[in-house]
């Protein structure tokens, strides 16, 4: 066979492929650009990346956010954290923080928590991590099953590339889909002590 006959496939094919990988970073970097902010659930469940002072304002006074679930944890030595904190003070916003790894399944007790501070917060809620991809996408998915109800496929939407979700390849990413499929295997380990 031609050798030339099989490079010129395989570098259409090249080709091809560098377009997706150009054009999924630029998806990637505009999602963070503009904050990944989303709606979860109508006017009363919001999810987004980590959000400037000014930007958290912005979607305060728009959407009437009255509480925040922070899922990248308490850092009190880092200036986002001071200054998102602060932001809320002054917002007369609820806080809540919860540690969560992108790349690691949360255990049974902490799945619990957080769907019992999506459970009870004041609402509207916005939920966020750093990207508002992977841990935020974990929790969306795991409010839209166990607070609002959807099925599991519905609910999984919010792990999804849309969002900036990439649990493929190198990734470790797709611990939180594990870990939303495993809340789906046994419903459970979420259930209310009400």
């Amino acid at each position: 066979m031609n050798s030339a006959k099989i490079k010129g496939p395989f570098k259409i094919a090249s080709r091809a492929l560098a377009i997706l990988v150009v054009m999924a970073a630029a998806w990637v970097l505009g999602l963070r650009l503009t904050g990944n902010v989303h709606e979860v659930d109508a006017t009363q469940v919001f999810r987004s990346a980590q959000l400037s002072p000014a930007r958290l304002t912005e979607l305060v006074n728009a959407k009437g956010i009255k509480t925040i679930i922070n899922l990248r944890g308490e850092h009190p030595e880092d200036d986002w954290y001071r200054d998102e904190v602060s932001a809320g003070e002054k917002l007369g916003l609820a806080y809540e923080n919860l540690a969560l790894s992108a790349n690691h399944e949360p255990d049974n007790a902490t799945l619990k928590r957080l769907v019992e501070l999506m459970r009870n917060a004041k609402r509207p809620l916005l939920i966020h991590c750093e990207a508002g991809a992977d841990r935020s996408g974990l929790a969306s998915a795991l409010y839209r099953l166990a607070v609002k109800g959807d099925p599991p496929d519905i609910a999984a939407r919010q792990l999804s590339f849309r969002y900036g979700h990439f649990p493929w390849l190198w990734s470790g990413t797709g611990a939180m889909d594990r870990a939303f499929w495993r809340v789906v295997a046994a419903p459970e380990l979420i259930r209310s002590n009400d």
